[in-house]
């Protein structure tokens, strides 16, 4: 539970973030109770649904975005495969998976701990996002779909 200082700093945080998404022209949903917003993104293809979270216990800023499809029950082994070869090969951000439902998400986080959080911060987790998910949703649903293979995948990323 968040004391009366970490839940100070969140919301000091939240605001930052709303007011620099909103200088930048970003649409999106408040919900100021939770320190959440929520926005669409439409990359090059499909759309994107993003989370931006300010949690005050971990005092971490944190953006979700689950792919717009899950994947197909007979390839979510392949599947969960492919996440992990996707993964290895990211900077900043992961891919999570859960093998259950075929969800796919993609998930960034940064800590304000003892930290000033400028706007050029949600700036970049946004497009780290967009860019990431650009890339992979494709060939995740390829992979759904059994287009592509998991040698098929792994080739496209060592050709990059």
């Amino acid at each position: 539970m968040a004391d009366e200082k970490q839940m100070k700093e969140a919301r000091l945080v939240y605001e930052t973030m709303c007011n620099a998404l909103e200088e930048r022209e970003w649409k999106f949903k408040k919900f100021d109770s939770d320190f959440t917003i929520s926005l669409g993104v439409r990359g090059d293809d499909l759309p994107m649904d993003v989370v931006m979270m300010v949690r005050a216990d971990a005092q971490v800023i944190s953006l979700f975005s689950p792919l717009p499809f899950k994947i197909a029950e007979d390839k979510r082994v392949e599947a969960g495969l492919a996440v992990c070869v996707a993964n290895y090969g990211l900077v900043n951000g992961s891919f999570d998976y859960d093998i259950s439902d075929g969800e796919i998400r993609f998930r960034v986080c940064s800590s304000f701990r003892e930290s000033l959080i400028g706007g050029e911060l949600f700036n970049y987790m946004l497009h780290i996002a967009i860019n990431t998910i650009d890339k992979y949703n494709d060939r995740f649903l390829m992979i759904s779909k059994g287009i592509i293979d998991l040698q098929k995948f792994v080739e496209m990323e060592n050709e990059e």
